[in-house]
């Protein structure tokens, strides 16, 4: 049998905490050899395209993959999670919220292992649904002073600064511009799916983490030229991923002003076998594509404490 878990059930059960640590062991597992991961892969079609991202997750005894679908109706998520030893269907987990969640905690890692110790003020350019989960992991792993956030839909971003406030307790505000929000922040995020850069590189100031968790495609870029070229550490969640679609670091790596040994690896950092910040000055950066292994040790998690609390459905699947 496999538990159905749909998103009120994934809503009940995961929080940010959770989600933090969980990535954080798995980056760590990853970068030592102890986690699979295979990069993403897309089929298009004329309207729609179905992506892929499988991997194995030994030590919490689970293997799997993750399939969404996008098209002009939206996208749709879906975290299909086997049992390593038998092979059999262990959870079917529907993933919008889990992948929200688990998205932000990648960032609030990164941030965690490489923002200074004393970043106090960040900037967001994106307030959709994938900002919030930027907001929350950063509020997480840091006392956060001031969040300002910027979109061009001004009413929305208004709308999505009260409710961030009133989430977190914090100052979360609206930003004049990118440029506002950008210049004298310790930390900032862009979770657009702009296929242009959306701030100019000489506005990042020394000392200033950088998170681009919306270029998960080589259609995309958030972030140019100027700004890659400042950073130092640049780290990646996985090397392969990166390399194959990090429209961020692609015109950089074409050009031979980037080079894949120069990528450092988010597990690699805490794992101690890469160096991460070194000196407060430095300007790090974070590219964050999404992995299938930190889908699955989520899900694996929920199922179990899913089946202890008699939450979702068990049907008889796969077995």
């Amino acid at each position: 049998m496999a538990l159905l878990l749909k998103e009120r059930d994934v809503e009940q059960l995961l929080t940010m905490p959770l989600a933090i640590d969980l990535v954080e062991r798995v980056h760590k597992e990853y970068s030592a050899g102890n986690a699979i991961d295979v990069p993403r892969e897309r089929t298009r079609l004329p309207k729609a395209a179905l992506h892929i991202l499988q991997g194995a997750v030994p030590s919490a005894g689970v293997f799997g993959y993750k399939a969404y679908t996008s098209s002009r109706e939206g996208i749709r998520f879906i975290v299909y999670a086997f049992n390593a030893d038998r092979g059999s269907l262990d959870a079917i987990v529907e993933a919008n919220f889990l992948g929200m969640i688990r998205t932000g905690a990648a960032g609030g890692v990164a941030a965690k292992h490489l923002a200074r110790p004393d970043a106090k003020v960040a900037g967001v350019i994106g307030a959709g649904w994938q900002a919030r989960g930027q907001i929350e992991a950063l509020a997480a792993v840091r006392r956060l002073d001031r969040v300002k956030v910027f979109s061009r839909k001004a009413e929305k971003l208004a709308a999505f600064c009260a409710s961030m406030r009133e989430r977190l307790g914090i100052d979360v505000v609206p930003a004049a511009s990118a440029e506002d929000a950008v210049r004298a922040s310790d930390i900032v995020v862009t979770i657009t799916t702009s296929a242009t850069p959306v701030f100019d590189g000489e506005w990042i100031e020394p000392g200033t983490h950088v998170n681009a968790a919306g270029s998960n495609s080589l259609l995309r870029q958030e972030i140019d030229e100027a700004t890659v070229r400042k950073c130092s550490p640049i780290v990646v969640d996985s090397r392969p991923t990166a390399i194959k679609e990090a429209g961020d670091l692609l015109p950089a790596l074409e050009k031979g002003r980037l080079h894949a040994g120069q990528l450092a690896e988010l597990g690699e950092v805490m794992n101690g076998t890469r160096a991460g910040r070194t000196a407060p000055e430095q300007v790090s950066l974070f590219e964050s594509q999404g992995m299938a292994i930190q889908d699955l040790i989520i899900a694996s998690e929920l199922a179990k404490m899913a089946r202890a609390k008699g939450l979702g459905t068990e049907v008889d699947v796969g077995a």
